[in-house]
């Protein structure tokens, strides 16, 4: 796939195909470049945030820094930056285009709206990986959730958005020792917000971030957590890959945030190792959960991945679900509607051009 120039990676040479997605802190568009690739046959995926936005500039920088990072650290499950750019208005950064969408979406298409354990293996595998190596980063994601789990042209799946992760504070070695891969070190996150206690271990995050019904225990009594949050969100990813909704959904948040707390998944039918794996994820004490003491070698030896061929992941040419251009919906037409614009109609009520195939231009940048 060709990419665009860095010298070219401004808005006057940047031509929106369509709007694939708003996010907390900005709009994705589907563009491509006037220059490099007239005819759009590469098209690139680029996120666009208004500075005037509240926190959208420090989490639009600091994404920006962690996919820099990536670039200096690459993995095959974690994307890429093309490059990034800005205005006096808006802040601007683009990656690779995943025509596969995102897991909830496939997920959607599936029979009962829910994967087979095949599946789930592949997928959850992969998600392991990509966690796994932002972990040896010392980055906790802090953000996994269907939708943030994007499919490549291969097939392969990428994490995006990495707004919501955070730099950890290695304190000591822990065992976290795994054959033939890279020790990692246990550490806390460094707060964000609240005024954080004295931990014997370290500091931890008292941050309150995420989506809510992936949020761990921990992080809703305000106890500190660490890397084990992003095994407890693979947990719930689990069980909603497996019966089409995540285990403890409430009538409301407080209901959802006691369930939470309180309640364990419930199972249907026979269990398996699939629900055993699910079990020790959605462990609500962090220190007994399955990934706290040897990270993402604990995960990978669990009997649900026997027989799995990790360092093959890579080499598998035909994933479940291969994306077809054909379905991308791509066009090179535009109605003329500016960035600044399409934050303005942001503000108001819902209307035709919010839909995400509207499209939009750039051409007064």
């Amino acid at each position: 796939m060709e990419t665009t120039s860095l010298q070219d990676l401004h808005f006057p040479n940047l031509r929106p195909i369509k709007v694939l997605g708003n996010g907390a802190t900005g709009t994705v568009f589907l563009v491509h470049n006037l220059i490099s690739d007239p005819s759009a046959r590469s098209p690139f995926a680029l996120k666009v945030v208004k500075k005037s936005i509240l926190h959208s500039d420090h989490r639009a920088r600091w994404e920006i820094a962690v996919l820099n990072r990536l670039n200096h650290n690459p993995h095959p499950f974690l994307p890429s930056l093309i490059g990034s750019f800005e205005t006096k208005e808006f802040l601007a950064w683009a990656i690779p285009f995943c025509p596969g969408r995102d897991l909830n979406v496939l997920r959607h298409r599936q029979p009962d709206n829910v994967f087979s354990v095949s599946i789930i293996r592949f997928y959850l595998a992969e998600i392991v990986c990509a966690l796994e190596h932002l972990h040896t980063m010392d980055i906790v994601y802090r953000d996994l959730k269907p939708e943030n789990i994007l499919i490549q042209e291969s097939g392969h799946v990428t994490l995006t958005d990495f707004d919501l992760s955070r730099t950890l504070t290695p304190t000591k070695i822990n065992d976290r020792k795994c054959a033939g891969l890279k020790k990692t070190k246990s550490a806390r996150v460094s707060p964000m917000t609240r005024a954080n206690p004295n931990f014997v271990n370290g500091e931890r995050s008292n941050s309150f971030v995420g989506t809510e019904e992936y949020l761990s225990p921990e992080m809703l009594r305000g106890d500190g957590h660490e890397f084990s949050v992003d095994w407890w969100a693979l947990g719930i990813l689990a069980y909603e890959m497996l019966y089409g909704t995540t285990p403890f959904r409430g009538k409301n948040r407080k209901d959802t945030f006691g369930r939470i707390l309180m309640m364990t998944p419930k199972f249907t039918g026979k269990l398996t190792t699939l629900t055993g794996l699910i079990c020790k994820l959605l462990e609500k004490e962090p220190t007994r959960r399955l990934g706290y003491r040897k990270g993402a070698c604990e995960i990978k030896e669990h009997p649900f991945f026997r027989g799995l061929q990790w360092n093959m992941l890579t080499e598998v040419v035909r994933p479940p679900f291969i994306p077809s251009r054909d379905n991308v919906g791509l066009t090179v037409e535009s109605v003329g509607v500016s960035i600044k614009e399409y934050f303005q109609k942001l503000r108001k009520p819902p209307s035709p051009l919010d839909s995400p195939s509207c499209n939009v231009s750039l051409t007064e940048f």
